[in-house]
Parts: C-alpha cells; sequence; structure tokens
C-alpha cells in the first residue's frame, strides 16, 4: 500500500457559527499489526496503513532483536489480518515481560521504565564525524514539511524522512512519531543503506525513545521542525549524537555536537 492511501473520505456534519450543514472530510487510517518473531507473538503495534515491512523491522531494530540485514531470513504478510511473520537467522530469547506487548500509536505511552533502562545499555556511541551544512538541513526540513500529502489533508500524521548529501532518500508518515521513525529506519536496513554518513528528519518533538533509536541505527545527526526534551538532548551529548531542533525557515538550534553542523 502506498504512502498516498494513508486516508479515505467521510460523510460529516459541520457545525459553523450555529449552522450545521453536511460536508465531507478526509480523515487519517488507523490499524493493528501485530509482529511475531520466529512464530512468538512480540508485540501489537497500532499504526497507520502501508509501510508495514519497514516498520516491522525498524521495531525490531530497535528492540535489539536484529542489527544487520543478514539478520533477517524471512519476512511473510498477511495484510487481511494484520499479521507480520519476521524469522531470524538465528534464535531469539523469550521472556514473560518481552512478549505480546502493545504499542500504541500515541508514541510509547505503554513502555515501561524498564525497557528504557534496556534500550539505554545497549546503546552504543555513534563514531561518525559527518558534517552537514546548515543550509542544507534547513532545505530537506522544508521539503519534508511540505512533501506530506496525508498531513495536507488530514493533519493527523507525523512525518520522518532520511537525507544525505543529495537530499531526502526516504519518508513515512503515520499516525505515530514512532512509527514513522521505525519506518525509516526499516527502510534504510531492507535497502542496506548505511547510516553514518545520514541524518533523520523530523515532523515532530525529539523524545529520548526517539533519540535512541537514532543511535541504534547509527545516525550522527536528527533534526525536527519542534523541540526537544531535556533528556533527549542529554542522551544525544552522551552518544554522539547532532540534535537540532526548531529547524524552520532559516533558523535552528543546535543543542548537542555543534561540531557535526557547519554553520
Amino acid at each position: 500500500m502506498s504512502q498516498n492511501s494513508l486516508y479515505q473520505e467521510r460523510e460529516i456534519v459541520r457545525y459553523n457559527q450555529g449552522k450545521a450543514r453536511p460536508d465531507h472530510e478526509f480523515i487519517v487510517d488507523e490499524i493493528p499489526l501485530t509482529v511475531y518473531v520466529n512464530d512468538n507473538e512480540l508485540a501489537t503495534l497500532i499504526c497507520s496503513s502501508g509501510a508495514y515491512k519497514e516498520l516491522a523491522v525498524g521495531f525490531l531494530i530497535n528492540e535489539g532483536i536484529i542489527k544487520n540485514y543478514s539478520d533477517i531470513k524471512d519476512i511473510t504478510f498477511n495484510e487481511t489480518d494484520g499479521l507480520m511473520w519476521v524469522e531470524t537467522t538465528f534464535p531469539v530469547k523469550q521472556t514473560e515481560t518481552f512478549l505480546k506487548r502493545q504499542i500504541a500509536s500515541c508514541c510509547g505511552k505503554g513502555r515501561a521504565c524498564l525497557y528504557f533502562v534496556n534500550d539505554v545499555t545497549q546503546l552504543e556511541p555513534v563514531n561518525s564525524s559527518k558534517q552537514f551544512a546548515a543550509p542544507h538541513l534547513l532545505h530537506m526540513i522544508g521539503l519534508l514539511e511540505y512533501g506530506s500529502e496525508t498531513y495536507e489533508k488530514t493533519h493527523g500524521v507525523h512525518s520522518a524522512a532520511m537525507g544525505d548529501d543529495t537530499g531526502l532518500l526516504a519518508m513515512f508518515d503515520d499516525i505515530g512519531r514512532h512509527n514513522a521513525v521505525d519506518k525509516v529506519l526499516g527502510y534504510a536496513l531492507l535497502n542496506q543503506l548505511t547510516t553514518a554518513d545520514k541524518c533523520l528528519l523530523l515532523s515532530g518533538r525529539i523524545s529520548s525513545e526517539i533519540l535512541i533509536k537514532a543511535g541504534h541505527s547509527g545516525i550522527p545527526i536528527v533534526v525536527s521542525r519542534a523541540a526537544p526534551t531535556s533528556l533527549a538532548v542529554d542522551l544525544a551529548d552522551q552518544f554522539g549524537i547532532a540534535l537540532v531542533g526548531f529547524a524552520r525557515g532559516e533558523r535552528m538550534n543546535v543543542y548537542s555536537h555543534p561540531e557535526k553542523v557547519i554553520m
């Protein structure tokens, strides 16, 4: 399913200044996707339609289950029932607390502190000296801002993209910020793209979990139109990631590792 089919048209009644009239509105899709690893149920992701394989793979990267393209033996998808099976080339240890989690579209509120601590302990410093020119970062964030037909139609999705010196390489929308990022990172792994010379671009807030996702994939620069959290800034500084917020028009704030942004 393409990025152009993330929404549908519905009949509504529009009320304005005391008057009601029939009208129509575009609304974004929301569906459950259940991911199995080696026939064991791992999690149900509440997400937008489309890019299911990228989402599942990106999620598995950030759960620490897979790291490389060679870790994946096979992927099978039942679109009718929303079921994804990922078979790895190695056995995956099962635990009661790890399996069968539900990850909501509200960007991870169901994740417990246990998982955050586990994510951080798995994170390694991003050893990349890649630099991006500030004007180029602002150009790409502008493309992200105006490149989403789904957002223009529904105002109900977040956007994420991966870029390099040539421009945007991949862009995905989703009702969840985390899902949009997972789709980008899953795309990169499935297409065997190197990440040490790439940047991650976002429309929404940079939380600690978003920063951890970038770290797991070895991305040296994260850029957003919105604000970062204090913990995201601390982690970016600790793990060698340049964090850029409020990137709009001709301005931006660099919160960590400014040496990676050429002013």
